[in-house]
């Protein structure tokens, strides 16, 4: 009877984290939307999210809301590569929906899957995905790709941005699952140093983009939408988000394997076109739109189960009792992580 109560409440925190995280993920991509119209400056946005994030998890520790690891020198040095690929996807992934439509976006999130579940056979030794599983996400792919089709105004520029959104989410999906699956590091923990480091990175693109530039300039002649309410709120808006997702990420990707976790990504996109549809003109026809219906369908279809069966990075933890625990506790936000 314990058993079933400890694996119905495993199962409700796993939903409730998935959940978590397909909502701000989904609201997220079209606050980021709102927010870089009204303040065009991707690179200090997203510094501004990492400040909010760090800042945010730093001051509800001092304060005894949450518990997170200590920042050390040596740990942020073993940390620092999957911060580096954390950076370059989220510095691609803003770019990318600079300079392209969402539904561009939508068509090059829908390839990560795919790309995951190979690299997660082939590096992570990963059971290989059933014939099931390989067709949910050909349906995802194929729906993805018949929405897009139905437009055009596909550049050069927005091509090269989403091919290297699509190697470094790629990379970031399968290489940040392996670090918070090995990393001594619980759920705020991970949230601190990964916000902190990339906060630290942000001048260096600034400088190899030149943004700063045009902060300066904008600054210097006054003709920025800087103390704008619109923008004051957008920018807010976003880091809140931020914050929420930066949790909900990690804490999702302890609870289901890298592919799901990236399945997950796409499927709650379609919440993203549909508010798409609603405060734009510019979207797909009723048949991309029927497209879309596909890729929702193959997210559904989409099975997790071969590497839920047996072959999960949780298992291999040592207390994998305290494990089960761990992962009701994160949706309390308590400080109830018990790693090896």
């Amino acid at each position: 009877m314990s058993s079933i109560r400890i694996d119905s409440s495993k199962q409700l925190a796993t939903s409730s984290l998935v959940l978590g995280y397909a909502l701000c993920s989904s609201l997220l991509a079209v606050i980021n939307k709102f927010a870089i119209t009204k303040f065009n400056y991707p690179g200090l946005l997203t510094a501004l999210q990492y400040l909010t994030s760090a800042l945010g998890v730093w001051v509800l520790g001092k304060l005894g809301f949450l518990h997170h690891d200590a920042f050390t020198y040596e740990t942020a040095k073993k940390f620092l590569p999957a911060a580096i690929v954390f950076y370059l996807a989220i510095f691609t992934n803003t770019n990318l929906l600079s300079h392209a439509n969402v539904d561009t976006f939508i068509v090059f999130r829908s390839l990560t899957p795919l790309l995951v579940a190979v690299a997660d056979a082939v590096f992570r030794k990963q059971p290989i995905p059933s014939k099931l599983t390989f067709l949910s996400l050909f349906i995802i792919l194929g729906g993805a790709v018949g929405y897009v089709a139905t437009d055009s105004g596909f550049t050069l520029t927005a091509y090269s941005w989403a091919f290297a959104y699509l190697v470094t989410i790629t990379s970031e999906m399968v290489y940040i699952k392996h670090i918070v699956s090995n990393f001594g590091l619980n759920t705020w923990g991970l949230v601190l140093y990964n916000n902190l480091l990339s906060l630290m990175m942000a001048p260096v693109f600034w400088i190899l983009t030149g943004e700063y530039r045009e902060v300066f300039a904008s600054l210097g002649s006054k003709a920025g939408n800087w103390f704008e309410y619109d923008a004051f709120f957008a920018v807010s808006l976003s880091c809140v988000f931020g914050l929420a997702i930066s949790f909900f990420g990690f804490a999702a990707r302890r609870a289901i394997s890298a592919t799901a976790f990236t399945v997950t990504g796409v499927v709650n996109k379609f919440l993203t076109v549909v508010i798409n549809v609603l405060i734009w003109d510019k979207h797909a026809s009723p048949f991309g739109l029927l497209c879309l219906l596909f890729t929702l369908a193959g997210g559904v279809l989409y099975q997790q189960s071969v590497t839920r069966a047996g072959a999960e990075p949780v298992p291999k933890q040592t207390n994998s009792e305290n494990d089960g625990d761990e992962e009701t506790q994160l949706v309390k936000k308590t400080d109830g992580d018990e790693e090896n």
